[in-house]
């Protein structure tokens, strides 16, 4: 099975902030999911950050590719990056892993 990733995105700076990178956030996101990296994402409810869910054997070459998001080199949010084993799935997404 595949080592997928949930990183956890938590805003540190106010939502105007937050808004002013947003668009480069999303051109980033656009690049993970064409490059394979990226399997779902969106903000978490209520808006404090955000949740991605990665699909990638190499946690350095995630990290890495974390590092590259607007939000972290600008120190807008911080991540938790908590990489695990899928064991189990429903029939829907075991073709994706």
């Amino acid at each position: 099975m595949s080592v997928i990733s949930v990183v956890v995105l938590t805003y540190v700076k106010p939502l105007n902030e937050v808004d002013s990178l947003l668009p480069a956030h999303v051109e980033w996101l656009k690049k993970g999911y064409a490059e394979g990296l990226f399997l779902t994402s969106g903000p978490k409810i209520p808006r404090s950050g955000g949740v991605i869910l990665a699909k990638c054997d190499d946690t350095e070459k995630l990290k890495n590719y974390l590092n590259q998001d607007p939000f972290q080199q600008s120190g807008i949010a911080k991540v938790e990056l908590i990489p695990f084993e899928a064991t189990m799935t429903t029939a829907a997404i075991k073709d994706i892993l």
